[in-house]
């Protein structure tokens, strides 16, 4: 799909001497009352407060939907990359917010793919200081694949320079062995020595028809994965260097410099034919954002 010119990331990606601030603003803000943590700390103090995109030296890229205009889902700040699939700028309807949990009334990217098509949100000319960064999105998805067994879906994917390993920090897979079948998170990779692989634990199961605020942590310092679930964290989800669902070699991060969020499902056929999402909230940083109010 054509894009959009691009206006200039000011608004969306803090300058270098604010990259250089980041540490007194920080501090600042753990003075005021406001929540930014070590990446350790998992306390609902120890994040940074939920203000939409209001500026942050910690931000890289913000979106919260509410700037655009509604309709076709475009903006100049990132790219969209579809095949059987749409983005569209809504506002969220009654049923939406009586399921909301802690997602707020406004804006949001309703995002459809039929069949085993993909509909992504693509967050390009990345660049995270050290290759390590944090990721918060909420999402509402209407259903989960029910048909073929081990139905593969992908929320989140980054992709960048390196031995073209693609890491998806968020998604999931239908898995017909637990239970009556059932749909559950895992932190996946594929194209690299690793293998095609989704990392799912009975521990995260995914569920349709309500608000959900997902978060991730990249690290290259172990080449580490880590998920939290409505705030709460999922040590079954984490993986390393050493420790993934892949081939019996080291998992080693891409130099990202692409960060894709939507949705793509990988199975021909599937059942229901057709999926759609609600968006909300997208922001990825150098500290935990966390999911606030």
């Amino acid at each position: 799909m054509p894009r959009p010119p691009r206006r200039p990331r000011s608004s969306r990606r803090p300058s270098g001497l604010l990259g250089a601030l980041a540490l007194a603003a920080v501090t600042t803000l753990a003075a005021t009352g406001g929540a930014t943590p070590a990446p350790s700390h998992d306390g609902p103090g120890d994040r940074l407060p939920h203000r939409g995109c209001a500026p942050s030296p910690a931000l890289l890229f913000c979106e919260d939907f509410e700037d655009l205009s509604r309709g076709a889902g475009t903006s100049s700040d990132w790219g969209v990359d579809t095949r059987h699939g749409t983005l569209a700028v809504e506002r969220s309807t009654g049923r939406d917010r009586r399921h909301a949990g802690k997602h707020r009334p406004g804006q949001v990217l309703h995002l459809r793919t039929e069949g085993n098509g993909h509909a992504f949100l693509e967050v390009d000319d990345f660049d995270a200081p050290g290759n390590s960064f944090f990721g918060r999105m909420r999402v509402r998805v209407d259903a989960f694949p029910t048909a073929p067994d081990w139905a593969h879906f992908t929320l989140v994917e980054a992709t960048g320079r390196g031995d073209g390993s693609v890491v998806r920090p968020i998604g999931g897979q239908y898995v017909p062995t637990v239970g009556d079948g059932v749909q559950l998170w895992g932190v996946g990779s594929d194209g690299g020595p690793t293998g095609d692989w989704t990392d799912w634990r009975e521990s995260a199961p995914a569920e349709a028809g309500k608000w959900t605020c997902l978060e991730w942590e990249v690290d290259a310092d172990d080449n580490r994965v880590s998920v939290w679930i409505d705030g709460e964290p999922k040590p079954d989800l984490t993986v390393t260097t050493t420790r993934h669902g892949g081939n019996p070699v080291d998992f080693v991060l891409p130099d990202v410099d692409t960060v894709r969020i939507g949705w793509q499902l990988y199975q021909g056929d599937p059942t229901p034919d057709s999926y759609d999402l609600l968006l909300d909230d997208l922001a990825l940083s150098t500290e935990r954002v966390g999911c606030g109010r």
